[in-house]
């Protein structure tokens, strides 16, 4: 596995070896040993989840705050999306900068979103399945989230806006000036 740390200091964009033959493919999505090595980490993931969305659903970006943060790894199992994270550390140098990245069932990457990070992604296909590990279990009292639209950050989303399905929560969340961290 290949791993890239982003311009987001512990934000890393991890490409695993492909072996392809003629009955398919084959791919160690994951290893502990190996992960925690590479990056440099000592992660304990307690949690997979699963999404299944059509082409334009936007999901985020939402975060855990305190003793509740989490990290994920992130990957597409089926079709393409966008996937995006934001620094919320407040004493980070990158704070309220964001990094992009298409992952899909083709290209297989996984993006690394440590604690500290708002993240979310839409569709780019017709249809995807999302699954995402993380280092700490889901919290409702602890739960944030950014606006998808923050001016101030600015998100090229990759869709023109009228395809966009997004939660009544997620239309209500607040820009990141105004956003509990």
């Amino acid at each position: 596995m290949n791993a890239t740390e982003t311009k987001l200091k512990g934000c890393y964009i991890l490409e695993p070896k492909v072996f392809n033959d003629d009955r398919g493919y084959f791919l160690e999505s994951f290893n502990s040993k190996k992960f925690n090595e590479l990056l440099g980490v000592d992660i304990k993931f307690v949690q997979d989840n699963e999404s299944f969305s059509s082409k334009g659903v936007l999901r985020g970006l939402h975060y855990q705050l305190g003793q509740h943060a989490q990290a994920k790894l992130v990957r597409v199992v089926k079709g393409e999306v966008l996937d995006v994270a934001v620094d919320i550390r407040k004493k980070s140098k990158t704070f309220g900068q964001y990094i992009s990245v298409v992952l899909s069932e083709n290209n297989k990457k996984q993006l690394f979103v440590p604690r500290g990070f708002a993240h979310g992604f839409i569709v780019l296909s017709e249809t995807a399945i999302f699954s995402y590990k993380c280092d700490n279990h889901y919290n409702k009292q602890s739960e944030g989230g950014i606006i998808y639209n923050d001016p101030k950050l600015n998100i090229d989303w990759k869709l023109p806006n009228n395809e966009f399905i997004l939660s009544d929560k997620d239309l209500l969340l607040p820009t990141l000036d105004n956003a509990t961290l």
